[in-house]
């Protein structure tokens, strides 16, 4: 089976620096997996991406070593599970928020004994390898999203269940949970607080933890608090910032227009 290049990262020692997609195009896709991620996440649940988008731009990203990780649109055990047949080596599931929650993602992503999911790899055959069936409990990565008080209360409970293989911290709704405003790269307050107490959790648990962040220099302050999987922006956010850079070094270099002149 081909092998999880995200675990051995983090066995190493080693951070994740992951991409976020929410364009529904294999192009995008295929274009951001050349540049240099460590893993790609195609994003289900706010992204524009259908289940067949999301396939395509999976098929995308096999043209390269990068780790293809799913954000799924809910705790459901069907999209879970379909999406694992499709390729994805990691499963982020929104808004876990209970020991049962947590348990419920683990036994989707784990075939039996050690789970409930059904086997039908169509494509994850393809990409892994024949002996998938054989390596892939220990090999796909269940994500457990931290993003509500409750979630917050729990976690004790939640980084107990056996099989979980990281947390993932999304500010946005984090902050909305503990009445601050929706943002991401947080400096201070109370959403500070609460990502520094997932992340020190996590490490005494030895699960990975990561975050979504909005610029680089941010993320890197997440590693240097133990954070093993940063995200930063997204595609949309990147194709937008680059357009936006290009665009005021032409208008502020270029003269200003003068009266106009008659052909």
């Amino acid at each position: 089976m081909r092998e999880n290049a995200m675990l051995k990262r983090w066995q190493a020692g080693d951070a994740v620096v992951n991409g976020w997609l929410a364009i529904p195009s294999a192009f995008s896709a295929e274009t951001m997996a050349h540049q240099g991620w460590d893993s790609l996440t195609v994003d289900m649940q706010h992204g524009v991406v259908d289940y067949q988008a999301a396939v395509n731009m999976l098929t995308a990203i096999s043209t390269t070593a990068v780790t293809p990780i799913v954000r799924v649109p809910w705790l459901d055990p069907g999209i879970i599970m379909k999406m694992l047949d499709a390729g994805a080596y990691g499963v982020i599931c929104p808004m876990v928020n209970t020991r049962r929650d947590a348990e419920l993602l683990v036994s989707c992503c784990r075939y039996p004994p050690a789970g409930q999911r059904s086997f039908g790899p169509i494509r994850a055959l393809l990409y892994a390898g024949s002996d998938y069936a054989k390596h892939a409990n220990k090999t796909i990565v269940p994500f457990a999203m931290i993003e509500t008080r409750q979630g917050l209360d729990n976690l004790d409970e939640i980084l107990s269940v056996d099989g979980l293989g990281a947390v993932y911290i999304g500010p946005a709704d984090l902050s909305l949970a503990l009445g601050c405003e929706p943002k991401f790269d947080n400096e201070d307050g109370p959403v500070l607080e609460a990502i520094e107490l997932v992340v020190r959790k996590c490490r005494e648990k030895k699960i990975a933890a990561g975050v979504h962040n909005l610029t680089p220099e941010y993320a890197l302050k997440m590693i240097d608090k133990g954070f093993r999987f940063v995200t930063i922006a997204s595609d949309a956010r990147l194709l937008a910032a680059g357009a936006q850079r290009v665009l005021s070094v032409v208008r502020t270099a270029r003269p200003k227009s003068g009266p106009a002149t008659a052909y």
